[in-house]
């Protein structure tokens, strides 16, 4: 048996979100799971019909702690010492990736992140995450008796099966010292497909020339249900917010389709996106690294190619 503690979020509309379903999915592939679910920031409906055994819940997260997490660190370190489970999984969130090494520190664990496999070899668990800047793939075995583990979103397929799990809410009583606490927040404005969600991505990059191209790659996205992204030399230019970075420094995703307007291919990039089912690239560039990667590629000026791109979808939609 492989006892399994995965720590989810709710998502926007108040609900247990793909990638906790996600997580699940991949938790599953353990040898005889039993897996404790800890869900931060209040109980969805949904979590009463999820297939684990026992669902607990975090919801005395004050608005001071958004952002450090000080005393959700502690909850949850308190959870796993009850529990001891050997595999403590998260989602590569903001959150996750925030609390996630903080955990691993405080119980001495192993630390593994950004994992696209996980499973039990002898024993032992083993994971497959990027490494050289997402250029390459490597398996690692865990020596420890527990570890910390983040999940990359989208590489697993979201559990379907559904189950009536124990459901509990989680009072700590310890109390957390804050040495730091959030003065102000911003609100991140975000409308339609959150991009680690999406299956369809359109990314931008240096060859778009500036913001302006952006609204095209909304509206392709819109009409693909999809989410726009972007690279770091965009977002660092100030076409659009860092919020749709994806690479290295930016999110990790893994859509069915990554669609790469304008974007060069480097390796920080691509370790957002390499694990992408299919990159489609749009590059004047014919000698643009983003070629080596993409799977359909179009050498072209964008500003031809995207609209009449755009075109066809939707006469394929209509």
């Amino acid at each position: 048996m492989t006892s399994v503690l995965l720590v989810a979020e709710s998502d926007d509309s108040g609900s247990v979100g793909q990638p906790a379903l996600q997580a699940i999915a991949a938790a599953n592939r353990l040898t005889d799971p039993e897996i404790t679910v800890v869900i931060v920031g209040g109980l969805p409906a949904s979590a009463s019909s999820l297939p684990v055994g026992l669902v607990l819940s975090i919801s005395n997260v004050v608005e001071s702690d958004i952002g450090i997490y000080e005393q959700a660190t502690t909850d949850i370190c308190e959870i796993i010492n009850r529990v001891n489970p050997d595999v403590v999984l998260f989602n590569k969130s903001d959150f996750g990736s925030l609390v996630g090494p903080r955990v691993a520190f405080r119980l001495g664990a192993v630390f593994a992140s950004d994992c696209m496999e996980i499973s039990n070899a002898e024993g032992s668990i083993v994971v497959t995450r990027p490494v050289f800047g997402g250029s390459a793939l490597a398996d690692f075995e865990v020596a420890t008796s527990q570890s910390v583990i983040t999940l990359r979103p989208g590489s697993f397929p979201a559990s379907t099966e559904t189950g009536n799990p124990s459901v509990e809410e989680f009072i700590s009583d310890v109390a957390v010292d804050q040495r730091a606490s959030v003065l102000d927040t911003i609100e991140e404005s975000r409308e339609g497909v959150r991009l680690e969600d999406a299956n369809v991505i359109v990314s931008g990059g240096r060859g778009l020339g500036g913001p302006e191209p952006f609204s095209v790659l909304h509206d392709l996205a819109n009409v693909l249900e999809g989410a726009v992204g972007a690279s770091r030399a965009a977002c660092d230019a100030g076409w659009i917010d860092h919020a749709y970075q994806v690479g290295l420094t930016g999110k990790s995703v893994s859509p069915d389709v990554y669609i790469a307007v304008g974007i060069s291919g480097a390796s920080q990039h691509m370790a957002g996106c390499s694990s992408s089912r299919a990159i489609v690239a749009i590059n004047k560039d014919a000698d643009s690294n983003i070629f080596k990667e993409a799977r359909y590629g179009v050498v072209g000026d964008w500003e031809k190619v995207l609209p009449a791109f755009l075109s066809a979808v939707r006469d394929i939609k209509s």
